[in-house]
């Protein structure tokens, strides 16, 4: 799932609006095609430019690209010094593109330059990182780590936490268990009505079903989400992907150690999101100081 900006134009008006037609909120498997489509629309581009044929690999070579970190989940980043990758490929129309490093179609590799500005590159969190020890500054990933189980959310971590430099930063969001237990027992459903207001703005569906039990149960079964964390289960996987060393602080929306990457929260996102920041120590064991 990406994090891109909701679109301006209501659901009715949008191009999406023919998958709403046998959309059944009560089907979370038969949604499936559907939300692949939607995330294929989001997927496409106006140009995709040849930057580099293979990701950077060491720290060296992320200052040569001007890369300080990377943003998970991401088609577009918007960090000037950010390398966004996701797992969905990322293409334009036919035809679309000039010049001799000008392509179609992203695939896992190269890095990309998207619409003349963000970084892009193609990446599977299945997989171990392409990535020297201590390359990056700092990794951010919004409303992620949900979409795999658990073992591959420590799996990931493990491996983000080999990549950061001394004194990185990695920056988790995530729906927040919490809230949701929180708006189920609210008699005004406040945290609800705000929910289903913002997916109805991201084009996601029709109106969804007003029941409580079903409110609850959505952030378990839609969005292809696997794993919905809480404060201790976000430290719980930290600790067990070997961050024991790190400072783990809780953050609020946009605020955090570094501005630059706490600016990467998306405001339509916040009333059900978690941040949790981790620093790395400022010498890492064996490694440079």
């Amino acid at each position: 799932m990406t994090t891109t900006e909701p679109p301006a134009e209501s659901p009715v008006e949008s191009p999406a609006a023919e998958l709403f037609a046998d959309w059944d909120w009560e089907d979370p498997e038969g949604l499936e095609a559907r939300t692949d489509a939607f995330t294929g629309d989001l997927a496409r581009c106006a140009t995709i430019e040849l930057v580099r044929p293979e990701v950077p690999h060491t720290h060296q070579d992320f200052r040569e690209l001007g890369v300080t970190g990377i943003e998970f989940a991401a088609f577009r980043t918007r960090h000037p010094q950010g390398l966004g990758t996701d797992l969905v490929g990322l293409h334009t129309e036919a035809g679309a593109g000039v010049g001799t490093d000008a392509v179609a179609a992203t695939r896992p590799g190269p890095v990309y330059r998207i619409d003349g500005s963000s970084l892009y590159t193609r990446l599977d969190i299945t997989q171990p990182l392409p990535f020297a020890d201590h390359s990056v500054d700092w990794v951010y990933a919004e409303h992620l780590i949900e979409h795999v189980p658990l073992g591959t959310a420590v799996a990931w971590l493990a491996e983000v936490r080999r990549v950061l430099r001394p004194g990185g930063l990695l920056r988790l969001t995530t729906p927040d268990l919490a809230k949701y237990i929180t708006g189920y027992l609210d008699d005004r459903e406040q945290f609800f009505r705000r929910h289903r207001r913002r997916l109805r703005t991201m084009r996601v569906g029709p109106p969804m079903p007003e029941r409580r039990a079903f409110m609850l149960n959505q952030i378990f079964y839609h969005f292809g989400h696997r794993w919905i964390y809480d404060e201790a289960e976000l430290r719980y996987v930290l600790d067990r992907a070997g961050y024991g060393a790190f400072t783990v602080v809780r953050r609020e929306f946009q605020t955090g150690a570094r501005p630059d990457v706490a600016d990467l929260d998306t405001a339509f996102r916040k009333d059900e999101s978690i941040y949790l920041e981790a620093v790395a120590p400022d010498a890492a064991p064996g490694g440079p100081h």
